[in-house]
């Protein structure tokens, strides 16, 4: 999943009236509980990831649009994303071979690297590891949450809360800062208790260091699905950014659907 960073920065069927029994804040901590499992046992899968990049000209229209997929594997502690087609198309015999033949080059050469070159990169993944997990970790803290309902989602029985900003809240780190700007939603899985779709957007601006602002229209879409064994990953992550870096306005849009996960050994899959 791409990372939750500043630079980066319903499917409902009928909403009906929610279950009086139901303690939102034992449901939100199951749901982290949840969330942790899925965290820890996500580098042990290999899975597709089909990327749309879009760059958005000033009256909101798409200037530039991108898309490729890619296989998603671990090697040696890290990621590796071998490209297999373009434009929804797979590639060529000719260029699936060059890129099978740039991932064994990357292969022997993470293999040949030194302990302290190897311990950076693997440090690096794991640093934007934690950093995905602490934003939507802070969701939790940053919101007062109220149910509003229940509703069928992508197949699933959900609670649905509403969110909105918890006064007094104090930013944990430098991304986490704009969420004291945004509202959102979130759907919980009724048998599962896991987070089956989070949606935030931002509804007043946030300034960062004066030199960067993130404004309404912003907004990100997270949806997650089951795995196997209690497991869920993310299913597909969408982000439209506005924002205004040294005065200059900036707008991008970037869709990315996962699928096909397979889990592998921990042999070769440990990120740990």
């Amino acid at each position: 999943m791409k990372h939750f960073c500043l630079a980066a920065i319903m499917t409902a069927g009928t909403l009906v009236a929610p279950a009086a029994t139901v303690n939102v804040q034992d449901l939100l901590q199951r749901s982290v509980a949840a969330m942790q499992r899925n965290w820890k046992e996500s580098p042990n899968y290999v899975f597709t990831d089909r990327e749309v990049e879009e760059k958005l000209g000033s009256s909101g229209a798409v200037a530039s649009r991108t898309v490729k997929t890619y296989d998603v594997s671990m090697m040696d502690g890290s990621p590796y994303q071998r490209l297999v087609a373009v434009n929804d198309k797979p590639l060529p015999p000719a260029q699936q071979k060059a890129q099978q033949q740039k991932m064994e080059a990357e292969r022997r050469s993470r293999a040949s690297q030194s302990n302290g070159v190897r311990k950076r990169r693997i440090a690096k993944y794991e640093k934007e590891r934690k950093q995905d997990q602490a934003m939507l970790r802070e969701m939790v803290h940053a919101f007062n949450y109220r149910l509003i309902g229940e509703e069928t989602v992508n197949g699933r029985e959900t609670y649905v809360l509403d969110a909105t900003p918890k006064p007094g809240y104090v930013p944990t780190m430098r991304d986490t800062k704009v969420l004291t700007g945004m509202k959102g939603k979130l759907w919980i899985d009724k048998s599962e208790t896991q987070w089956v779709k989070v949606e935030a957007e931002v509804m007043r601006p946030v300034s960062f260091y004066a030199v960067a602002t993130v404004g309404p229209g912003t907004k990100f879409i997270l949806e997650n699905e089951p795995v196997g064994g209690g497991i869920w990953q993310p299913k597909h992550f969408a982000v439209h950014v506005n924002s205004t870096i040294f005065w200059i306005s900036r707008n991008s849009a970037e869709d990315e659907r996962y699928g096909d996960y397979r889990r592998v050994g921990s042999e070769s899959a440990s990120a740990k």
